[in-house]
């Protein structure tokens, strides 16, 4: 590998690490802001426990779509759910682009077909790491120290496009339904 080279890649990994510094809108069990990082390692987690269940997908395949899933937050930040409006998905990708800057156009051509995999629920990995990342976003709220008015009960629906077609998810739904359930009952 050429020395411009490296460096250009440094220079993404430099760049991504304000991914560390953007919170979400859940919290922790200790009530501190959750990161998207956090978020993200977490997603990375769910593939690893959770991989004898996958049905055969390509693991490697998965776990690069959920940690490059919401690496355009490192640009612009992360916008709830709940407080979604106009064309998120066009920001996410340009800001995803903008922090591949430098490296060669093989590699970030790869890496953007990649994201608009995942964005688009492309493949059979991208529409389970949708519905993972949908699962995962649940189970942080029911664990977090939310705010008294956290809107427990958006959760029930949240994601419910995502849970289709594939056993994993129709199993882990309802259970974190029930835990959401629980949460709302205080």
């Amino acid at each position: 590998m050429e020395r411009s080279e490296a460096a250009a890649r440094l220079a993404v990994l430099e760049r991504a690490e304000a991914l560390k510094d953007v919170f979400r809108s859940g919290f922790t069990g200790e009530g501190r802001p959750e990161s998207t990082a956090a978020h993200t390692w977490r997603l990375c987690l769910w593939v690893v426990l959770f991989e004898d269940q996958c049905g055969g997908l390509d693991i490697a395949r998965l776990l690069k779509l959920a940690v490059l899933h919401d690496l355009g937050e490192a640009v612009s930040g992360d916008i709830p759910a709940t407080e979604q409006a106009g064309d998120k998905s066009a920001q996410e990708r340009a800001d995803f682009a903008s922090l591949l800057e430098g490296l060669s156009s093989a590699q970030a051509d790869g890496l953007l077909e990649l994201w608009d995999e995942y964005e688009n629920a492309a493949s059979p990995e991208a529409r389970l790491i949708k519905g993972l990342d949908k699962l995962e976003t649940i189970l942080q709220h029911t664990q977090g120290q939310n705010p008294a008015d956290f809107d427990y009960g958006f959760n029930l629906d949240y994601g419910q496009q995502y849970m289709e077609g594939h056993p994993l998810l129709q199993e882990l739904r309802p259970m974190l339904d029930e835990k959401t359930r629980a949460r709302m009952k205080g």
